[in-house]
């Protein structure tokens, strides 16, 4: 970008404010230039300072971050969003960028500050005015083109992608599903305790069956898996069956769930019965496994 990202911290926790700042501050491009403890603050600060992106507590007094988050859409779309759940997931809808999982301890924060730092770097980019405005189009999904190597079944995979910015790009997709579409594999990066509510939020908005994948789940037509947070997905097949595996292991590029590790187990057991789509993302994930697919 040429300059440091421009960052305003938005929290009631004192400790959190100076534990976000300090770690914050150590990272390459990033500036911290203010905090606020409540949005009333965060509201003169952001007139006076002008940051690039938000840090957004969900759960604060005088002020829900939900009901801040509208008002400061219209004028600074940039938050990320550190805490929630079913809260977080209403965030994403109103236009928060990211999510992420804060401790329950205030003085455990330092521990995600690489990660936060990741993602600060990663909304920064984002022309967020041009996203708002695309939410409620539907773009046509292109399939990658496939190596006809493999025999073709009638049994089809569709295998998605995505990380920052990628829960509505997911629901904008899923909710155009006829209930008789190919099953659909999904890696969302997210932490764990958010994937949950975001497979029963899809589900209530789809024609098709939406849920968090457990490990040995079948996968038929009308039916989409989610990968849960902080476990790896990948697709097996017993026969003409497939079914998933959902297990621990290493993280890649710094995910868990990975898209690059959902997509080498598509290429291996689906090859050219499925459709590889990364809808948006930070980093390198999934570029690799979707080349395989090819």
């Amino acid at each position: 970008m040429g300059t440091d990202i421009k960052v305003l911290i938005v929290d009631d926790s004192a400790v959190v404010r100076k534990v976000f700042s300090n770690e914050l501050s150590r990272e390459r491009g990033i500036k911290v230039i203010g905090t606020a403890p409540d949005p009333y603050v965060a509201r003169d600060k952001i007139v006076k300072l002008k940051p690039d992106v938000i840090t957004l507590d969900i759960e604060m007094p005088r002020m829900d971050g939900i009901t801040f988050l509208k008002k400061l859409m219209k004028y600074y779309p940039l938050p990320l969003t550190p805490k929630g759940g079913k809260m977080a997931l209403e965030a994403l809808a109103r236009g928060a960028l990211e999510v992420i999982s804060k401790p329950s301890a205030a003085y455990s924060v330092g521990d995600m500050s690489v990660q936060l730092a990741d993602k600060i770097r990663a909304v920064a980019r984002v022309n967020v005015k041009e996203q708002i405005n695309s939410v409620n189009k539907s773009e046509p999904v292109k399939p990658v083109t496939l190596s006809r190597a493999l025999i073709a079944s009638t049994n089809k995979i569709i295998a998605i992608g995505a990380s920052t910015g990628g829960t509505e790009a997911i629901k904008t997709v899923l909710t155009a599903m006829p209930p008789n579409s190919p099953g659909i594999v999904i890696v969302q990066h997210m932490p764990a305790n958010f994937t949950t509510s975001f497979a029963e939020r899809l589900d209530s908005l789809s024609q098709i069956t939406v849920k968090e994948a457990h490990d040995g789940d079948s996968l038929a037509n009308g039916l989409a898996l989610l990968a849960p947070g902080n476990f790896h997905m990948l697709l097996k097949r017993s026969g003409a069956k497939y079914y998933v595996q959902v297990k621990n292991g290493p993280f890649v590029h710094h995910q868990r769930p990975a898209a690059d590790v959902l997509f080498r187990s598509v290429a291996n057991y689906a090859g050219t019965n499925a459709v590889g789509i990364i809808l948006t993302g930070m980093g390198s994930d999934g570029a690799a496994g979707l080349l395989e697919m090819k």
